[in-house]
């Protein structure tokens, strides 16, 4: 049976992708942070003793609330490298990927885009993505799939905190709407069930037209 793991798969995105695959009779670990914690290495670790390979991998994980430059502690910077950056760094290093496999790392608009409220987020998730980018020409030696998912503005609990009105917010989108997680769910399963496979080192902008990019 294909196996999946899921991080960050208990709620929003993560939790819409896990059943999407569940519907397609995928056998998904979708963790919560009880499961494993990428902004601390012991966390990463423990999991990865217990947690080896797997056919599908889904790298997804909450980001920092918005903060101004001038008030981003070191802390701060040394958390979220863990969790957006090093954490997932050290997942691919010790998780093996069966061949045939995909992974999918959802990160943010901010990698294009960078939101000078979100600046920690806006340079962690573009570093990985970087890194990301690179593994994928290894992965392909082994027809494993790496599709980078950029989310823009969707209806999940973070949307919500980061964003004072929603429904006014909703009117200066060119679709009038939030998109919903489980859009992003069914175009995960959808890959994976018609084993489309070229599609690879690639970032797709899931943000209904909302962004201003090219590339």
């Amino acid at each position: 049976m294909t196996s999946a793991i899921v991080l960050g798969g208990s709620r929003g995105i993560g939790k819409a992708i896990a059943e999407s695959l569940k519907s397609i009779n995928i056998d998904v670990f979708a963790t919560s942070k009880m499961d494993i914690d990428t902004s601390n290495m012991d966390s990463v670790r423990e999991f990865l003793e217990k947690n080896t390979q797997t056919d599908i991998l889904v790298l997804n994980t909450g980001g920092p609330a918005p903060k101004p430059f001038n008030t981003i502690t070191e802390e701060d910077w040394k958390l979220y490298h863990n969790q957006l950056f090093l954490g997932f760094c050290t997942i691919l290093q010790n998780i093996k990927i069966n061949d045939g496999g995909y992974i999918f790392l959802i990160s943010s608009s901010v990698i294009k885009e960078p939101n000078t409220k979100l600046i920690i987020s806006s340079a962690y998730r573009a570093a990985f993505s970087e890194v990301f980018k690179v593994l994928s020409k290894e992965y392909a030696e082994n027809n494993i799939s790496c599709i980078n998912i950029a989310p823009g503005p969707i209806n999940t609990d973070r949307t919500k905190e980061l964003i004072e009105n929603v429904k006014e917010f909703e009117k200066t989108l060119p679709m009038k709407r939030l998109g919903e997680p489980q859009e992003i769910g069914n175009f995960v399963k959808s890959i994976i069930e018609n084993k489309i496979k070229y599609l690879s080192g690639v970032t797709i902008n899931f943000d209904g037209a909302n962004s201003s990019y090219i590339f």
